[in-house]
């Protein structure tokens, strides 16, 4: 049998429906309302390129280095040909076409959805790497199914496989086919809070079909039902700008604007709430575990799509605070100096002063790095450290940053730390308090920053306004992920670029230009795979002449008063394209390959014709302006006050970048201890052109962000919602509390808006 029918499938037939097809099967066995469908089963797929002959060849193809793109691409290519070019046996055909023809009357519109039966794996999460079709009908069908088997082999399915070492002959395909709900509404419903796993329902809802939801394209509604009494707790009315439905003249599933009365109406009644909640009980019930349910509602009916086990409900409690005076029997009581507590966590370990790159190489596993400031080649040595110290530099440098991105405790600013401590003292930092003392803390007493369980699948948004995470390193992709956070709203490329060690031109002129795009290439496929399909928003190059100066060949740098103020951001792009070209061929492979969630970010723009220049280069790379998402950096004053003047160059997006924004306004040097003290981005003048910014973009439809480090400030947060911010990028470790102070305000909001 080519096809079984969800009727007749239940849990234990996971390696014959995969795990879509056996869930399904489940929730339909339960009695619960599930549209009709088949399972086009594994072994099928199986049979399909045995009886071919062209199992062999397929596996043979893709048995590449998955760190060269070009193979990676030419394996994908490979497998997709023989797979799409070998026929269907005919009687395979024939069953296929009289199960779907037994659906509704023979002319229905089903969804063809891939179901690996490795899918639900820990080590192999294939989540996003295979196909969905909507509203197909009989003369697409066929194709369809044998696309969803060539998808076990897109670029980014081989790269993942191969990566983890887990063979392409070991997993299986099947199909679900299954009747279209023409869904006039839809979303997700958690049965218990995803992250602390209290008893209350959250549901999501949206206009049309649930793939917006699901894919987080449309910011939805956001009900809190308490489970015991049934009471909407909480109810969020987004701004739902768009859906997506079914083209009642074409068939094709199409995003449309929402119309005007409906975008900010509540989208569920109280009998559908109501209904949800009975549904989500029973599945809870069926399963014995919290789920996360997909569901539709037509016509008034309510039907369960998807329903899968909630993994991101941490176990435990955090670790326990710091003693009072953070201090122990075996640290010393007098504190030797003090410094902003930059990444929280308490540590112990050997202080090696680093005062010249080649010291790097003698901090070992366990060390206090002390250095008067890290620079990007610094990262390697940081992986290795217990702790960060330095001179100079605040909660915005790149000590600060970089620590927190990779869990490690951080003490900056400290004035004089290189030379008060001796090389191979032993020290205790506290991040916390930003204190540094003689001697070693017990190591049950010393405290790394609270981590988050990793979620299996990304944490859907349960605020209107998005909350991303900025991302310094590729390495930290993982740490980052495990917030939950809506997507990445800044990567730094600057970092893997200055980790190379090398000015790009120097690297260029010894390597060549097609190792340098394989360097940016690996760097951000690292964060794009980790997030997917969350969007990843990237930054192009953005370095001052100073940091440069540190790398071999730095020699050719311009020397500059003040490099914040100097060559760098899209101005050094756009006089030196030959480099930025390098970046955007490097974005454009990384799109060739599947990475549509990565989106494209200028620095430093100040007026239209910076982009529009760099929206020319943009296109000569063979990147579509009109198809792929870009936008710019809003760090200068000028380009706040030319912000219609940059919407209509093109952009989608718009996104502050606070700390440049707060200098430049004020005329302060963000990393000048002397005027620090009036560094302040919540002045009412960087709030006016932010302010005003917001208001602008909302009118003409640009999005905006923040990714500055006051995106973590309570009051900057408080002020954006206000304003109506599209999205707010945190640090790391600051993910969870900005997601919080966002939904507070945004049910002031409500409550407000109701009085």
């Amino acid at each position: 049998m080519a096809v079984v029918w969800l009727d007749d499938v239940r849990a234990d037939d996971l390696d014959l429906v995969g795990g879509k097809g056996a869930s399904l099967g489940e929730l339909t066995g339960a009695g619960l309302p599930v549209p009709p469908g088949f399972v086009v089963t594994a072994g099928t797929y199986r049979a399909f390129i045995e009886d071919a002959g062209i199992d062999d060849e397929l596996f043979s193809a893709v048995e590449v280095d998955h760190e060269d793109s070009a193979a990676l691409k030419e394996a994908h290519e490979a497998a997709h040909d023989l797979i799409m070019g070998t026929p269907m046996p005919e009687d395979v055909r024939e069953e296929i076409l009289d199960a779907y023809r037994s659906i509704g009357d023979g002319d229905a519109y089903v969804a063809v959805r891939s179901s690996a039966t490795a899918e639900d794996l820990p080590d192999a999460s294939f989540a996003g790497q295979q196909e969905t079709f909507l509203n197909v009908q009989e003369e697409a069908l066929l194709e369809d199914v044998k696309a969803c088997w060539a998808s076990l082999f897109s670029e980014r399915a081989i790269y993942y496989r191969n990566r983890k070492g887990f063979p392409h002959d070991k997993v299986d395909i099947a199909v679900v086919v299954q009747q279209m709900v023409d869904s006039e509404k839809s979303g997700v419903m958690f049965t218990r809070h995803p992250s602390t796993g209290e008893k209350k329902v959250i549901i999501e809802a949206a206009w049309g079909l649930g793939e917006a939801v699901v894919s987080g394209t449309v910011s939805p509604d956001n009900y809190v039902v308490n489970r015991e009494t049934g009471d909407v707790e909480t109810a969020t009315i987004a701004d739902k700008k768009t859906m997506c439905i079914r083209d009642k003249e074409t068939g094709q599933t199409v995003d449309r604007e929402v119309p005007s009365e409906k975008r900010h109406e509540r989208v569920l009644t109280n009998d559908e709430i109501a209904r949800l909640l009975e549904l989500g009980e029973l599945v809870e019930d069926h399963y014995e575990t919290p789920q996360d349910v997909e569901w539709a509602v037509y016509d008034g009916e309510v039907y369960m799509l998807q329903s899968r086990p909630i993994t991101t409900i941490s176990e435990g409690g955090e670790n326990d605070a710091a003693s009072d005076d953070g201090k122990s029997k075996n640290a010393g009581d007098d504190v030797i100096m003090r410094g902003l507590g930059a990444s929280p966590g308490i540590a112990s370990g050997r202080a090696r002063i680093v005062t010249k790159l080649d010291h790097l190489d003698q901090v070992a596993e366990g060390d206090i790095i002390v250095t008067e400031m890290t620079m990007p080649d610094m990262v390697p040595a940081m992986k290795r450290a217990a702790g960060i110290v330095t001179d100079e530099g605040g909660m915005t440098s790149h000590a600060a940053i970089v620590s927190r991105e990779l869990g490690v405790p951080a003490v900056v600013g400290t004035g004089d730390a290189t030379s008060t401590l001796t090389d191979g003292d032993i020290v205790t930092i506290d991040g916390d308090k930003g204190t540094i003392r003689e001697g070693e803390m017990p190591e049950e007493e010393q405290r790394q920053p609270v981590e988050e369980a990793r979620p299996k699948t990304p944490v859907k948004p349960m605020t209107a306004t998005e909350v991303k995470v900025n991302v310094s390193i590729p390495e930290a992709a993982e740490r980052a992920a495990a917030t939950g956070a809506d997507g990445v709203g800044l990567l730094r490329i600057e970092h893997m670029v200055l980790t190379l060690g090398k000015t790009p031109e120097r690297y260029i002129e010894q390597n060549g230009e097609r190792a340098y795009v394989d360097e940016i290439v690996t760097g951000v496929r690292e964060v794009a795979e980790e997030f997917y399909p969350r969007p990843v928003r990237v930054r192009t190059l953005d370095a001052p002449t100073d940091e440069f100066r540190q790398l071999e060949g730095g020699e050719n740098e311009p020397r500059e008063h003040n490099p914040m103020l100097g060559y760098r951001g899209i101005r050094r792009g756009l006089d030196n394209p030959n480099i930025f070209r390098l970046e955007l061929q490097a974005f454009r492979r990384l799109f060739d390959m599947g990475y549509d969630n990565i989106e494209v970010m200028l620095p430093l723009v100040n007026d239209a014709e910076d982009v529009l220049r760099a929206k020319e280069h943009m296109i000569e790379a063979g990147i579509d302006p009109d198809k792929r998402e870009w936008g710019v950096m809003i760090e200068t004053p000028a380009a706040a006050l030319c912000i219609r003047d940059l919407a209509d160059a093109g952009i989608d997006f718009a996104s502050f970048g606070t700390n440049d924004l707060t200098q430049y306004t004020l005329a302060v040097d963000r990393n000048n201890e002397h005027v620090a003290n009036i560094y302040d981005e919540l002045h009412p003048a960087v709030l006016k052109l932010i302010g005003d910014t917001i208001e602008a973009c909302r009118e003409v439809g640009v999005k905006t962000s923040i990714c500055g480090q006051a995106g973590s400030k309570p009051k900057m947060v408080q002020f954006l919602v206000d304003k109506g911010v599209s999205s707010i990028s945190a640090n790391i470790d600051a993910v969870r509390d900005v997601q919080h102070e966002v939904k507070r305000v945004e049910q002031r909001l409500l409550l407000d808006s109701v009085r």
